[in-house]
């Protein structure tokens, strides 16, 4: 395993293709008739069209491609998890190894940034308004397909900066805001208007219903679950994964002394708690989870980044309590199987087992104007990818109540 020097806080991890590599690899593409690797795309971003388009160098091809399917396209390039889709499909897996189609995705994105070149336009306007509570990924896709059907479409979000759980639930070193932006601005060139700083009440929505012809609820899953009874989670140094990446993000790293980190969660938000502590300079940082190595729900790259980064992992244990006085001292793990036991000394400790809706949104339903997506649809939190598609087929559902 090729060891990651330590990054400092928000500098990327990955590195991207040059056209030279890029090239190389769009070469292998197998140009499958069937392209089975575009139907294993949620959101449809059609691997398949775009690598025929950098093979053959047409790079503005390729972005308009993506574009036009997934308006996300840049961040979801970096983020998604392509080895349990697109990549899985790939026909190269029965000969070698599947085409590297998320970094050829990248690839074209930067192609798009770097050549300054916007690829879609707004459609005539329809007449019609919408609304869109939440500035994350399902709210970003639903204006975006509106806009290109002639929809003016307002996006509220309460915080200061687009993009939901994309800019304050992933770790910079993973999503930068850089992509962000341009993912952002790609919704905006369609004319979307974001307004900031905004919070809608769930009892605001009735205004919003009167003042648009719709409205879009998309406010994810915002808020970080926590092992119901957990004694001693109320120590002071005892957080959730949300607050603490968000926190990281605003203050660009600069958190004070973490000290010995644990992190109890085995899913790619705990990998990214991890990460985050080792680059704000934390002493230590171990993550224990319930499941095994072969049922980790983090994905292998990022769950071999953290290692690389001297993160301990510790498989198939449980936590049972957060000791200490005023402040967390240790966590007590047992092991799943109940063989034995062992208390890790720590200063912080972060519960990364999940989020769920925020309490002012809970139970709202999808009722005459009133549409709800994304992560506030589902009984679990979904990645990027789903949430595009989400927006989609919301964008699909709201367009043909505005008959357009």
């Amino acid at each position: 395993m090729t060891k990651v020097r330590q990054l400092p806080y928000g500098e990327l991890a990955k590195k991207g293709l040059n056209i030279r590599l890029a090239m190389e690899e769009a070469t292998r593409c197998l140009l499958c008739d069937d392209a089975p690797c575009s139907h294993d795309c949620p959101a449809g971003t059609d691997p398949g069209r775009f690598i025929r388009a950098i093979r053959f160098r047409n790079f503005k091809g390729a972005a308009r491609i993506i574009r036009e399917n997934n308006i996300l396209g840049a961040s979801c390039a970096e983020i998604c998890p392509q080895e349990h889709l697109c990549e899985k499909a790939c026909s190269r897996c029965g000969i070698d190894k599947p085409i590297r189609i998320g970094d050829l995705q990248a690839f074209a994105m930067e192609q798009e940034n770097s050549m300054r070149i916007s690829v879609l336009e707004a459609g005539a306007s329809c007449g019609k308004k919408v609304a869109c509570i939440g500035a994350g990924p399902s709210s970003l896709a639903v204006a975006a397909e509106l806009a290109k059907m002639g929809v003016d479409v307002t996006i509220f979000d309460e915080n200061d900066k687009a993009g939901g759980m994309m800019r304050y639930g992933i770790t910079p070193s993973r999503l930068s805001d850089a992509i962000i932006d341009q993912d952002i601005k790609a919704v905006t060139d369609l004319g979307v208007k974001i307004v900031l700083n905004k919070r809608i009440e769930k009892d605001d929505v009735a205004k919003l219903v009167s003042d648009y012809d719709a409205v879009y609820v998309g406010v994810g899953q915002a808020a970080s679950k926590m092992i119901p009874n957990m004694k001693g989670a109320e120590l002071k140094g005892v957080t959730t994964a949300l607050p603490f990446l968000k926190n990281a993000r605003i203050n660009q790293g600069k958190i004070g002394d973490l000290g010995r980190v644990v992190i109890i969660g085995g899913g790619d938000v705990a990998m990214d708690c991890a990460s985050t502590a080792k680059q704000c300079g934390a002493k230590s940082v171990t993550v224990s989870c319930v499941e095994d190595w072969d049922t980790m729900p983090a994905s292998k790259k990022e769950v071999d980044y953290v290692v690389d980064l001297g993160v301990t992992l510790i498989p198939a244990y449980k936590p049972v309590e957060v000791c200490g006085d005023d402040k967390v001292s240790a966590v007590k793990l047992v092991a799943m199987e109940g063989s034995s036991s062992l208390a890790l000394d720590a200063d912080t400790v972060i519960f990364a087992v999940g989020q769920k809706v925020s309490d002012d949104y809970k139970n709202i339903k999808a009722e005459g104007k009133v549409f709800v997506g994304g992560d506030a649809a589902l009984v679990r939190g979904a990645t990027v990818v789903e949430a595009v598609k989400s927006g989609k087929d919301i964008a699909k559902n709201i367009a043909k109540f505005l008959h357009i």
